[in-house]
């Protein structure tokens, strides 16, 4: 029997998750997690990972169901690429400060001022914004898609003003920039870190290129959260500073216990106040929740879903990505 969400809040752990696994299982349905939830969740996920990576691995499943745990923007995704399947989100709260800052209407008259311009937008914004986009683009592929484009093609770029500017200037292109941030980067401090590196020397820095320019310029490394993670495996130092949503390193210590993951600070000197809001809102209660109620349920216009659909296929053209990968339960959909 189903069990009522205050009495999910009171049962120990052990009997949540399994309340989870088996409603997983009796609706169907793949669990996703973004690599900034938190370490419960993640343990706990079908698949772990950056959004669009998910939502095309969610795609590729026979799931009736996709409970994405992250944020709005990654379970509309889910949902324009799995139009026949039930999308779930654990909290509707769970927005993005880039979405946030970028409305689909003030994003309209934007794009008026420059019609000469083609958009690159990165996929940190509403359903509504990518159906008025030429190509979306990620962190990962960015920078390979811009390479892509005429050097006499005008560009602008929305909602990250930060990952615009730190594309500007890796690759020598002008562009037009909507000034939209993530409050989660922007919150590092650079004099924090360079304390914090005169107390490492021997630790790489690595930061995602949502993070300002006076972070980028101390970084050993900078690219997605995916790439984040790969490049700390694979070097061979033994001690990382880490400037991106401290959610990834769980993930780090997971794979490589025997390194040491420092978060980078923020102007208190700690990380603490660098964990992403939103991310934060989804807890294994409301994930079971969602489960048991299917709900709030992810929905979009037809005719946005397939606005929006064109400028992801433009992206996915550009930039082919590797085959989803099966689930790590192995289980079969």
């Amino acid at each position: 029997m189903s069990i009522p969400l205050k009495a999910a809040e009171t049962l120990p752990k052990t009997e949540l998750l399994s309340e989870i696994d088996r409603l997983r299982k009796e609706k169907n349905a793949v669990i996703l997690a973004h690599y900034y939830q938190d370490p419960e969740i993640q343990d706990l996920a079908d698949f772990v990972g950056d959004s669009l990576d998910l939502s095309r691995k969610a795609a590729a499943t026979d799931a009736d169901v996709i409970v994405f745990c992250g944020v709005r923007f990654m379970a509309e995704v889910a949902k324009i690429l799995s139009p026949e399947k039930t999308v779930v989100l654990p909290d509707m709260e769970a927005g993005c400060s880039l979405e946030d800052s970028c409305p689909p209407e003030d994003f309209g008259k934007f794009r008026e001022k420059y019609p000469d311009h083609i958009c690159l937008t990165y996929i940190n914004c509403s359903a509504a914004v990518k159906a008025q986009s030429d190509i979306i683009v990620t962190s990962s592929n960015a920078e390979y898609i811009l390479e892509q484009i005429p050097a006499d093609q005008k560009v602008m770029m929305a909602p990250d003003r930060h990952l615009g500017a730190y594309l500007s200037k890796k690759t020598g292109r002008e562009m037009v920039f909507w000034p939209g941030s993530c409050i989660v980067h922007e919150r590092f401090s650079e004099k924090e870190l360079i304390k914090l590196k005169a107390q490492h020397p021997e630790a790489p820095i690595t930061a995602h290129p949502e993070c300002p320019e006076h972070i980028l310029r101390h970084a050993d490394h900078v690219g997605s959260t995916s790439s984040i993670l790969k490049f700390v495996l694979e070097n061979p130092a033994e001690k990382f500073l880490v400037a991106t949503e401290p959610g990834i390193l769980h993930q780090m210590q997971k794979s490589a216990p025997h390194k040491t993951f420092i978060g980078a600070p923020g102007a208190d000197g700690n990380c603490n106040c660098n964990q992403c809001p939103y991310m934060a809102l989804n807890t294994l209660e409301k994930l079971y929740n969602c489960l048991n109620t299917l709900g709030p349920e992810i929905n979009v216009d037809e005719e946005t879903r397939v606005k929006a659909l064109a400028p992801l296929n433009k992206m996915l053209e550009m930039s082919p990505l590797q085959a989803p990968t099966p689930p790590k339960s192995g289980r079969a959909f």
